[in-house]
């Protein structure tokens, strides 16, 4: 067995949580969960411990299968919600499975909330972050990030809905003071990520309790994404064209607070939307996705 092609990554890994989150780069309103410096020792510390699971791995069988979910292929289309940016469209399709969240996005952009928005906070390897009400009309160098609409939206965590990179979730305060997950009104955040080998992701796994089914761990190790954030925010949606779109604003040099030092604006419309009137356009054909099993 290559031992190096094992330890190896699980190092890489564990400098990546390690950034993540000492950097304080959760994507939550606020720019992030506040930490305290007893929280972080006990990070380090579970940190230490997955670096030992990970030595155990030698010699465990790669295959051993983790609690598969019920996690069948998405079913129907949902709305198409287009994001213009200087870099290029996205194309996002919303999830029918988190209808609140969902219902609540093509409203903000029926009303045009989101045009001249900025994406404010952008981490390279992470995530790109917008929606922020008062990034509207932001001075260069403001603080961003605690903008609201006055109201959060439930949770909804469904299983196969997954942090795979161009994943659309919903941003929000952090557990301390919003333990049922609330999500914010109004802002949220794609997915980059990275790519994960199977090792890293059982590491994951035994850290959050999380259980990747076949596909999401052949997704991870294949497009990428952020696992760890799996059943901590909601997923509702998902960029089916302009990937490369994310790469392009992720690459920007960034302010102290991860600002951008250039503003990167945004506009929203509303594509598709079926069995809406005001849908700007026919039903488009329906496209091979990546199935969440």
């Amino acid at each position: 067995m290559n031992i190096r092609g094992i330890i190896c990554p699980a190092l890489s890994n564990l400098h990546y949580l390690c950034k993540i989150y000492f950097h304080d780069s959760d994507p939550s309103v606020e720019n992030g969960v506040e930490r305290n410096k007893k929280g972080k020792n006990k990070e380090m510390n579970i940190f230490i411990k997955c670096l030992a699971l990970a030595a155990s791995l030698i010699t465990l069988n790669i295959a051993t299968p983790m609690q598969a979910q019920n996690t069948d292929e998405r079913k129907g289309d949902g709305p198409l919600v287009v994001i213009h940016t200087p870099y290029g469209d996205m194309t996002v399709r919303l999830y029918d499975e988190t209808p609140r969240h969902r219902d609540n996005f093509i409203k903000l952009v029926k009303e045009k909330q989101y045009d001249s928005t900025l994406f404010h906070r952008v981490i390279e390897g992470f995530m790109i972050q917008g929606g922020d009400p008062g990034s509207k009309h932001a001075a260069p160098g403001q603080a961003l990030g605690s903008g609201d609409l006055g109201y959060t939206i439930p949770a909804e965590f469904v299983p196969s809905l997954f942090h795979k990179k161009g994943a659309l979730a919903a941003a929000r305060t952090g557990d301390q003071v919003n333990p049922e997950k609330r999500s914010s009104s109004c802002q949220f955040y794609i997915v980059q990520g990275k790519t994960w080998t199977a090792q890293e992701l059982q590491m994951i796994s035994a850290r959050y309790g999380i259980q990747f089914s076949p596909g999401q761990i052949e997704t991870y190790t294949s497009l990428g994404g952020t696992p760890f954030l799996d059943t901590q925010y909601t997923v509702f949606g998902e960029v089916v064209d302009g990937l490369d779109v994310i790469d392009k604003i992720a690459s920007q040099p960034t302010l102290p607070g991860d600002r951008p030092v250039e503003d990167i604006r945004m506009t929203m419309t509303l594509e598709y939307a079926p069995g809406n009137a005001i849908s700007t356009r026919k039903a488009p054909q329906r496209k091979r996705i990546l199935k969440c099993n």
